[in-house]
């Protein structure tokens, strides 16, 4: 979701949530969340695993966080790694880029390709971001990439969900599919879900304003189902604009609960095991 590494203006972190686990936190940025070394790494994952996070899945949007992701899932085997390059930065993607992505997307706890898609919000907004042409034509190469590594593919979508849809049916979607940060309505749920695509919650399903999301979230089926942070961003209500981290997952798992009626324990089981399936965890 970000477009930036730079963390949100500082604010005082939420205080941490009553236990809830287990959870997976499906997508989050442990290098924006301030993380620069194992020390680094090892306290988000301590305050996570206090709270129930059991594992994150930390992804990459440049080259930079692409390494960082892959060292970071050996400095700690709580933490997996996703790489790609952000669809706002598809212009970096040369040959010596994509021979690099490649090669690191081969590390055995490189779980996903990700997070790439299309985001039709930024272009002319955004000093150097890629245009959309140039957005799609890296998202192709990243579909190629999921499907010749047999990896789940991690879709970056914003104000995008047509042509997100006419990509992945020109080139044939992979095995996997995730749609991060799923932040559409209804009809954009039922296409997802008719295609056994997986869709991904954040903090956003919290934020009352957030309608068209709310009336598509009773629509995806238990087993298409993840929850993430996409740390520091996001943070749930009723900490929004705070800096967020793992260990903010139960609130969004308890916000999400209350909007389906159903257990917060019941959906964390249900959840986590969703991913440990999806990434093939250990």
């Amino acid at each position: 979701m970000r477009v930036s590494s730079k963390r949100p203006a500082e604010r005082v972190a939420p205080p941490a949530p009553s236990p809830l686990g287990p959870l997976i936190d499906a997508h989050t940025h442990l290098d924006a969340c301030g993380a620069a070394d194992a020390a680094g790494v090892r306290a988000i994952c301590d305050r996570a695993a206090a709270v129930g996070v059991e594992a994150v899945v930390t992804i990459a949007d440049d080259l930079a966080a692409a390494r960082f992701a892959v060292a970071a899932a050996d400095w700690d085997d709580r933490v997996y790694a996703a790489v790609a390059l952000h669809p706002t930065r598809a212009n970096a993607l040369d040959d010596a880029a994509r021979a690099e992505i490649e090669a690191l997307a081969a590390h055995p706890r490189v779980v996903a390709i990700g997070e790439t898609g299309l985001d039709l919000y930024w272009p002319g907004k955004l000093d150097g971001c890629a245009d959309p042409a140039v957005q799609r034509e890296a998202f192709a190469w990243h579909i190629d990439l999921a499907k010749r590594t047999g990896k789940p593919l991690m879709i970056h979508n914003r104000d995008a969900d047509t042509a997100v849809l006419d990509v992945l049916a020109a080139e044939g979607a992979p095995e996997t599919v995730i749609f991060h940060c799923f932040s559409s309505g209804p009809d954009m749920a039922h296409s997802c879900v008719d295609a056994g695509w997986l869709l991904s919650l954040s903090g956003t399903v919290s934020f009352k304003n957030a309608r068209d999301l709310r009336e598509a979230v009773p629509l995806i089926p238990r087993d298409q189902l993840l929850v993430e942070t996409d740390a520091p961003f996001l943070t749930p209500h009723p900490y929004r604009g705070a800096p967020n981290e793992p260990y903010c997952l139960p609130y969004t798992v308890r916000a999400l609960a209350e909007l389906l009626g159903v257990g917060a324990e019941a959906l964390a089981q249900v959840t986590s095991g969703n991913a440990r399936r999806v990434y093939r965890l250990g």
